[in-house]
């Protein structure tokens, strides 16, 4: 028989193994999940004390199953651009409906500024490229390749792509490097200024950086594009370009513009030379586009801010958040739908993964009134959703 005064010492240890294990636990905030009319919305990566701004990223699937999400997260300053950031990762076991909570650092800030802006490809011989932007200064961005042998558990050391003779400003978006068919990988970018000449901020040259060799070495396509008219024959702001490859082999460069709608360019020789950029009848904002291929139909799929007020200095705000089809390799498009639509969100920054029968979005999707690019979300849809 067991006293009673065992018993009530037997239970006090109890209750103080419960509480002291409750004290050294550190609570899991599970991220806020928005289910709505065919669409999963993870608000993953809001920003917290300590880690102002959370950016945008890009995914990679592991041989193992499991989905990689590398972003910015910024752990200083207000989150601003140029603010300290290196990159992490999450994890994702189910196709991108739950994600792991902790932070895995991938890469040390490693720049007078920051590292931003990730690229992850993999390429045809296996490898996965990390392709991201090394910030030094206002006069020195530009991207850096390391490649992984081992499904990202370790990285080799940089591959400098823009030599020292070519320093400058350049920007390159988060999902935008691609391998062609035939095997060349390609970066779109815009310069905007170096130390030797100062253009105007929102002015960039646009042009691509190509390789041969699976990233060993790289050069500089042999057109730079430097000017776009509008309608009334002003210049445009050429920013942020991207590149997808059509059908018949051809590239088609989107671009982003001040101008009313993204700008097209044509590439007949894989990214060597480009042509004069005209305008598309995607109406934009100031603000980027993403285009991807759908594996399960072939259709082209974009993800873009279908908004344009002239009167507003950016052109409009990075809102509503819209998705759409084009069935004839960009010509025209159909089926557009919604993302989001709060007046206030602030939606960009897209990185597009298929997997499986399953579309992944990780884009920006803060609040205007604040910092926009602060909180990272995760949309999923069906791509049957599209078509419906």
């Amino acid at each position: 028989m067991v006293s009673n005064g065992w018993l009530t010492s037997f239970v006090l240890m109890l209750v103080c193994l419960a509480s002291c294990s409750k004290k050294t636990t550190p609570e899991v905030k599970l991220p806020e999940v928005i289910k709505q009319n065919g669409l999963i919305k993870i608000r993953l990566l809001p920003p917290r004390e300590g880690n102002p701004r959370n950016s945008e990223g890009d995914f990679i699937q592991l041989n193992d199953g499991r989905i990689m999400f590398i972003y910015s997260h910024y752990y200083a300053g207000e989150g601003h651009d140029n603010d300290p950031a290196h990159l992490m990762a999450r994890f994702s076991s189910d196709g991108g409906l739950t994600w792991t909570a902790e932070d895995i650092k991938v890469l040390e800030n490693e720049g007078g500024m920051n590292v931003m802006s990730v690229s992850l490809l993999r390429l045809a011989n296996g490898k996965i490229a990390l392709f991201y932007l090394r910030k030094n200064s206002v006069e020195d961005d530009r991207p850096i390749l390391r490649l992984s042998t081992d499904e990202a558990q370790s990285w080799s050391e940089p591959i400098e792509i823009i030599a020292d003779e070519e320093i400058g400003y350049y920007v390159v978006n988060n999902d935008r490097v691609i391998q062609l068919q035939g095997g060349r990988l390609i970066i779109p970018m815009a310069l905007h200024n170096t130390p030797v000449w100062k253009e105007t901020s929102a002015y960039g040259h646009v042009l691509c950086y190509l390789s041969d060799d699976s990233g060993k070495t790289w050069r500089r396509s042999q057109t730079v594009l430097t000017t776009a008219k509008n309608s009334e024959g002003n210049r445009v702001q050429m920013q942020e370009p991207g590149v997808i490859e059509l059908n018949d082999e051809r590239l088609m460069m989107f671009i982003r513009t001040d101008a009313g709608s993204q700008y097209l360019s044509y590439s007949s020789d894989q990214g060597e030379n480009w042509k004069l950029p005209i305008p598309s009848q995607i109406k934009s904002p100031r603000s980027p586009a993403s285009i991807k291929r759908i594996p399960k139909t072939g259709d082209l799929m974009l993800v873009w801010n279908n908004n344009y007020e002239p009167s507003h200095e950016g052109s409009g705000n990075r809102t509503p958040f819209n998705v759409a089809i084009s069935r004839d390799e960009g010509k025209t498009w159909q089926q557009r739908k919604v993302l989001e639509s709060d007046t206030k969100g602030w939606y960009c920054y897209t990185a597009i993964e298929f997997v499986g029968d399953r579309v992944l979005l990780g884009h920006c999707a803060g609040n205007q009134s604040t910092n926009g690019l602060a909180l990272t979300q995760i949309t999923l849809f069906d791509v049957d959703w599209l078509y419906h």
